[in-house]
């Protein structure tokens, strides 16, 4: 198994994407903490994982909060005794243009998206240093390499990952922690659902991926995979896009 003995915690691990995350990687033999605002959604999928055989825990966690990122990763220490993986996968999306984006939009946005995968990585990195490495996988997305008619919230966040990954690569490649993001196109999430609500959006974003569909989140997972494992030792600072050929046009 890829992941074996590993410990990872995922970040919006209750439903969707991470929840697909957690289930792929204690599959792969590793151990994982979810970490949400869901509660009961996060005590479900750690029941689910128990309940085939796999370790799982959950701890509640605001990426917003300096507080429940010092209580998450202390706990994945606690329960564990180490850290070798953080997938910042937590975050919000809103089509809102420019002009009609509010502040506290803008703010809220910004502190999920971005201050989360900050506050995440500043606390996580001292445990993998005492692990003697790890690997950060930071989910961005394709607003976070180019431009579009709507989300400029949205894509300012994600290029703030992009970016910050890049300075976490370089910063800490001599501690073997190595960071890398992924920039997923449409995919087929909640999330997604919530901003895709008609028959008439879905076809559009499908008409925008020359694959011509609408990915999914195990698209997305194998991804995250690979770059949790000792497959992509070789690769840090780097962009892993998942988007069906959008950004080639």
């Amino acid at each position: 198994m890829r992941l074996e003995g590993k410990v990872v915690l995922i970040t919006g691990g209750s439903r969707g994407q991470g929840e697909t995350e957690a289930d792929l990687f204690v599959k792969e033999g590793a151990k994982v903490v979810i970490a949400d605002i869901l509660e009961p959604e996060g005590n479900a999928v750690v029941a689910q994982i128990r309940e085939g055989g796999g370790d799982a825990s959950f701890i509640r966690l605001d990426v917003t909060s300096e507080d429940d990122w010092q209580d998450a990763v202390e706990f994945t220490l606690n329960t564990y005794g180490r850290l070798d993986i953080l997938i910042n996968n937590a975050a919000i999306y809103k089509r809102t243009p420019i002009v009609q984006t509010g502040l506290d939009e803008w703010n809220r946005i910004m502190d999920i998206n971005s201050t989360g995968v900050f506050l995440g990585t500043k606390h996580a990195v001292p445990a993998m240093q005492k692990s003697g490495g790890g690997s950060i996988i930071n989910i961005s997305s394709t607003a976070g390499l180019v431009g579009s008619e709507r989300g400029s919230a949205y894509g300012a966040s994600k290029g703030s990952v992009r970016l910050f990954t890049k300075y976490t690569a370089i910063q800490h490649a001599g501690d073997g922690i190595r960071a890398n993001s992924i920039h997923p196109g449409p995919i087929d999430t909640e999330m997604i659902r919530d901003n895709i609500s008609t028959p008439e959006d879905r076809a559009e974003s499908e008409a925008r991926v020359p694959l011509g569909r609408i990915g999914t989140v195990m698209d997305v997972a194998y991804g995250a995979l690979f770059l949790a494992s000792d497959e992509s030792s070789f690769m840090t600072g780097a962009e892993l896009v998942i988007d069906g050929g959008v950004t080639a046009r």
